[in-house]
Formats: C-alpha cells, sequence, structure tokens
C-alpha cells in the first residue's frame, strides 16, 4: 500500500507527493554523481558521459492515468505510475551500462522493484535501453516514505536515435509512414553495430595502454638492475684500486 503524505486539501496533497518524487529524484541523483566521481578518482575513468532528470508535469500524469484507464486521483498516481520522477544517464559503452546498473542496485538503501532490458531484448521499433525502477527511502520530520524513481541508463548513440524516434511518434501521433518506421529500424541496426564497433575500439585502445605500461615497468625494472649491478662494479673497481696503496703503506 502507498503511503501517501497527510494534508488537509487535494492541493496540499499534490504538492507534498510532488516534493515526495522530487526528493528522491535529488537522492538518487547523487547517488549516481558519487559513483561518477569515485570511478574517476580511483580508475581516472568517468563512465557517464551526463545525467538528466525530470519529473513529470501535472498534465502528463494525468494523460498517462486516462490513457491507462485510470480514475485521476493522488493513490492512483502513486500506485500504478512508475516514470513520475526519471533520470536518464548516458554513457560511452554498452560495458558502462550494465556496470552502473550493478552500483547502483549494491546501493544498500536502493531497492530495485523491476528491470527491463531493451538492450538484450530490443523493442521491435529497434528501441534499445536498460530501465530500472527503484525506491529509496525518503527521511521526513516525522516519518520514512519509500518513493519510486524509474531509471534508464543508454549509450550516446541508443539516445540520439531514441530522441528522433520520440519526435518522429509524437509528430504522427503514434502512426508514422511505413518507410519512415522502416529506416527508424534500420537506423537501430546501425545504432548497435557502432555500439559494438566502439566498444572494441576502446577495448583494444585499453589492451595497448596495459601493453605500454607493462613495457614501461618492465624497462623500469631493466634500468634497476642495471644500475645496481654497475654501482657494485664500481664499488668492486674502488675497493681494488685502495688495497694496493695499503700494502704499499704497510710497507
Amino acid at each position: 500500500m502507498t503511503n501517501i503524505p497527510k494534508a488537509d486539501d487535494q492541493v496540499d496533497q499534490w504538492r507534498s507527493v510532488m516534493f515526495l518524487y522530487d526528493s528522491a529524484l535529488k537522492k538518487v541523483n547523487t547517488k549516481i554523481e558519487i559513483l561518477n566521481n569515485e570511478f574517476a578518482n580511483r580508475y581516472d575513468y568517468n563512465p557517464i558521459e551526463h545525467i538528466k532528470s525530470r519529473l513529470k508535469s501535472a498534465e502528463s500524469i494525468v494523460m498517462k492515468l486516462k490513457k491507462d484507464g485510470y480514475e485521476v486521483t493522488i493513490e492512483n498516481m502513486m500506485e500504478c505510475l512508475s516514470d513520475i520522477a526519471g533520470i536518464r544517464i548516458i554513457c560511452s559503452f554498452t560495458s558502462d551500462i550494465y556496470q552502473i546498473a550493478d552500483m547502483i542496485a549494491a546501493q544498500g538503501d536502493v531497492t530495485v522493484l523491476h528491470v527491463k532490458d531493451y538492450i538484450k531484448n530490443p523493442k521491435p521499433n529497434g528501441y534499445k535501453s536498460y530501465h530500472m525502477l527503484v525506491s529509496v527511502p525518503i527521511f521526513l520530520s516525522d516519518s520514512v516514505v519509500d518513493t519510486k524513481v524509474e531509471i534508464q541508463i543508454r549509450t550516446i548513440a541508443m539516445d540520439f536515435w531514441a530522441s528522433l524516434e520520440h519526435k518522429i511518434y509524437y509528430k504522427f501521433e503514434g502512426n508514422a509512414p511505413d518507410y519512415i518506421s522502416r529506416d527508424l529500424r534500420e537506423c537501430a541496426k546501425m545504432v548497435s553495430e557502432l555500439d559494438e564497433k566502439m566498444l572494441q575500439l576502446n577495448e583494444a585502445i585499453q589492451e595497448c595502454i596495459l601493453k605500454e605500461s607493462d613495457r614501461e615497468r618492465l624497462e623500469g625494472v631493466c634500468r634497476d638492475v642495471i644500475g645496481s649491478r654497475e654501482e657494485q662494479k664500481l664499488m668492486s673497481a674502488e675497493s681494488a684500486a685502495e688495497d694496493p696503496k695499503k700494502e704499499d703503506q704497510k710497507g
């Protein structure tokens, strides 16, 4: 059962509910930024290119409830809609997507309610993205309210395709001409191929960096060993040169 904040009237109750979603959005957003900064500090790498967040407008909420056949009430809004608070994470590579998802799921106060992997199982129109529905506790002065946030994680290429698809969908009200839908699916295939090629290229670059680092480390060890041997030879030569002098002094 959804815990709805108490209020004297519907307007105040609406404001209280939207405050919860806004707070949940800020909380999850901060968690993601901290994880990204940790990666930058520990591994000198940022898996996240950028983050977008938004709260659904009142008009969009009402339209969504009516479209799904629900009565427009605050109870139905909190119980039946999962995307009132939404965060979109844009990554460079597909491997980053699953890594970020695992890190978010590992947070102690994050409960993963549902996952839809449209990367492994794309939609018929070609849409790809990784969706997580999570719940986080919002600590108020007199209560704790678990609040839902939808997280979408995708690559730059996937996001570009999804933005275009979104514009086409609303332009034609979901009934785009067949040739446009066909071309859009072809573009989705090209996006997948691009992501795969970019991932392979990044892995090849990382392998080269690792080999170069190993080579430099080996060269450093060799220099240390050679330097140590040269130093020992020099000390031995100096010691041998001093011995005749000592014999002469004794004579």
